[in-house]
């Protein structure tokens, strides 16, 4: 999935106790702390190209940070460790682990498989591109769903009694 699209889940699913930007955040988080020291690497290096770089081109580096984001136990163990402490950013947290629930079948073989029980297991599913028209017009319907749902449910539309 797209790190917007996944930023709206974020905030959209458990961004409504009082932390929105937080779950807007964590559900970035993962690509954003992925792919993000990639892309200012290649920034400043004067190397930057449209759509998804070649595998061979992108560093060892890269790879571990997207494998440590995008692991289950990884997730799980610190969003279980802060629960002890602040139960509501716990819950914020949630996007983080609601990524990578999206990436596993939306991340094919080919490019950037999840392997969500990093480190202990390389275990992946091979998914179905989230570039596929299926897959990114019915996230688009999802997330408009969801954010109608929320309008709904906060009182932005109040019924009218006559």
């Amino acid at each position: 999935m797209d790190t917007l699209s996944h930023a709206l889940w974020g905030r959209g699913l458990f961004g409504f106790r009082g932390h929105s930007w937080l779950a807007l955040w964590f559900g970035a988080m993962p690509d954003l702390l992925s792919f993000g020291p990639f892309f200012l690497w290649r920034l400043l290096h004067g190397e930057l190209f449209h759509g998804r770089p070649p595998l061979e081109a992108i560093p060892d580096w890269t790879f571990f940070a997207y494998n440590l984001m995008h692991s289950l136990l990884v997730a799980g163990l610190a969003v279980g460790l802060v629960a002890c402490i602040r139960r509501d950013i716990a819950w914020a947290m949630l996007a983080w682990v609601f990524h990578i629930l999206l990436d596993i079948p939306t991340h094919s073989a080919s490019y950037f498989a999840t392997r969500m029980f990093w480190p202990v297991s390389d275990f992946y599913i091979d998914g179905i591109p989230w570039t596929r028209p299926e897959i990114w017009y019915s996230n688009l319907a999802g997330l408009l769903l969801l954010f109608l749902w929320r309008a709904y449910t906060c009182g932005l539309w109040k019924r009218r009694k006559d």
